[in-house]
């Protein structure tokens, strides 16, 4: 197992939600924290409460991550990518423009993380990829989000082979009770709560923290690689 006390922490996208909370974890047992976000009021506000390092970076931007891992000063220990919530769209009303952003920023961004990390993240050393369940199900308006969450375990597992010793795993989240989820679902968002509440094996609704505790162990643990992890409260168990 891995001191996290000791090691440097980057977290792409940190700024809010899991990243957030993964982030205020790393801090509490003593890790050196490097946090990235788009938004710079929120950047100020994480520095302000982690004292952290931080930097703006938009995965989108094709040469962010190379000139971001660059300006680094050192070889760091852990990378957790947290990034931008999922596209919903029918195939009908889809803006192309929008999906290929969309789609370049989950699949191609996650590539150019990994080719970074490949250089810039210690051997045995972690790099840890967030999607979601989406591609488990299919429905309506689902396609991009499916597609998405469907490339990013098999990033993980190629990317564990190619850029050994580091080791490269995938979360795949479910509903997670978080700022983004609110603004998704607007007055539907308790109605969500309750469904889930009612029907997950677990009896509640999954917050950034599981999600958290498990990117900590996923850091820590140097026998695992190569692998997507669920945290979903058991919702793919359920008809």
């Amino acid at each position: 197992m891995n001191d996290l006390s000791a090691s440097t922490v980057v977290i792409i996208g940190g700024t809010s939600g899991i990243g957030l909370e993964t982030a205020r974890r790393v801090h509490a047992v003593g890790g050196k924290l490097v946090i990235t976000g788009r938004d710079r009021e929120r950047l100020r506000s994480v520095r302000d409460e982690l004292g952290s390092a931080t930097a703006v970076l938009d995965l989108g931007d094709a040469e962010g991550p190379a000139r971001f891992f660059g300006e680094l000063p050192a070889p760091v220990d852990h990378v957790l990518v947290s990034g931008g919530g999922p596209f919903y769209a029918p195939i009908a009303e889809m803006d192309f423009d929008r999906a290929r952003d969309v789609l370049d920023e989950h699949l191609l961004g996650s590539l150019r993380i990994v080719r970074e990390c490949a250089a810039r993240v210690r051997p045995g050393g972690s790099l840890t990829l967030i999607s979601g369940t989406h591609a488990r199900r299919p429905g309506a308006g689902l396609s991009l989000a499916a597609i998405a969450a469907a490339a990013l375990p098999a990033i993980a597992a190629n990317a564990a082979l190619e850029i050994a010793p580091v080791r490269v795993n995938a979360i795949a989240a479910g509903f997670v009770d978080t700022p983004l989820s609110a603004r998704l679902l607007g007055d539907g968002l308790e109605r969500r709560r309750e469904q889930l509440r009612a029907t997950l094996p677990i009896r509640r609704v999954v917050g950034p923290a599981d999600v958290a505790a498990l990117a900590l162990h996923l850091m820590a643990n140097t026998a695992l690689t190569g692998a997507t992890y669920d945290v979903d409260g058991g919702q793919q168990l359920i008809p």
